[in-house]
């Protein structure tokens, strides 16, 4: 049984590593196609750096890999991978599904977050993540931000073309997963001291555990959705031309975005209380932003 531990832990280690890579492809190519205002802008490309997690004894350890962009449609973009493992906190180990015993995890997964330079490209998020403790489970998602208040509904056709990506991968495994998951989504991506969403969801799901394979299939797919999802919302309104009034407002709008994920993400919080990179960790917040 624990071959085939070690064996998942590969197949799904390799799989987000993979999807980093067609991803930073796609965005690269973006910027290779970008007409516009910003070309005198030098042309985005990632830059790599990996990192060690610092050992707090000897079974501590792991690392990761950030991968960060600034160009002409991408201000800022950084899509890391990571695999660590060690032992929990007594008291975040209470937090975690089947930590409670000797408190060991390993974990491996996925970053994504974009801010765009324009402000009719709404900002995104995405992730998934491979966790096992005494339990192991697959969970992630993604969520779309426009930072224009006109295209802050779901009927706007970013929203409806973002949804749409993970409403088929969602379908193709289980007909109620979108429900639920879009559900989970709006309800986790909600800012309770402003009493508003954070932008016009997408997905987000946990503890998916009942079947190794088919869960690791639909995590795969909810990734190639994001990608195909985002990637044409991007070109769709990556050469309009915006006012200064647009920026200010893209500007505001990210102050909501810092105040989450400082305040509430997970993933934050997970990466700071295991030793992450805090580098990499805080590599969601915006380039600049405003409060008023």
């Amino acid at each position: 049984m624990s071959n085939d531990i070690e064996a998942r832990k590969e197949r799904a280690t390799a799989w987000f590593a993979e999807l980093r890579d067609r991803i930073c492809a796609a965005f690269e190519a973006i910027e290779d196609d970008y007409r516009g205002a910003f070309e005198h802008l030098p042309v985005g490309r990632f830059e790599r750096k990996n990192w060690a997690r610092p050992a707090e004894h000897a079974t501590d350890g792991g690392g990761g890999t950030m991968s960060l962009m600034h160009g002409r449609v991408f201000e800022k973009v950084g899509v890391n991978i990571s695999t660590v493992y060690g032992t929990f906190s007594p008291q975040f180990a209470k937090e975690i599904p089947g930590a409670g015993g000797d408190g060991k995890y390993w974990a491996s997964g996925i970053s994504l977050v974009a801010h765009m330079r324009s402000p009719r490209v709404p900002a995104a998020h995405f992730n998934t993540r491979h966790i096992v403790t005494e339990k192991a489970w697959f969970g992630g998602g993604g969520d779309l931000t426009p930072t224009l208040d006109v295209q802050r509904t779901r009927e706007h056709a970013h929203a409806q073309r973002f949804h749409e990506s993970f409403r088929k991968a969602c379908d193709a495994h289980d007909p109620a997963y979108y429900a639920r998951f879009s559900k989970w989504c709006d309800e986790y991506f909600f800012l309770p001291h402003r009493g508003e969403p954070r932008g016009v969801g997408g997905i987000f799901y946990d503890y998916l555990e009942k079947d190794w394979e088919k869960d690791f299939a639909f995590t795969q797919d909810v990734g190639r959705a994001f990608l195909e999802g985002y990637t044409a919302i991007i070109r769709q309104g990556m050469q309009n031309p915006w006012t200064e009034a647009e920026r200010e407002e893209q500007l505001l709008r990210r102050g909501r975005y810092v105040e989450f994920n400082l305040l509430y993400d997970r993933g934050t919080k997970f990466g700071l209380a295991t030793g992450g990179n805090v580098e990499a960790i805080l590599m969601s917040l915006p380039p600049v932003v405003h409060w008023r």
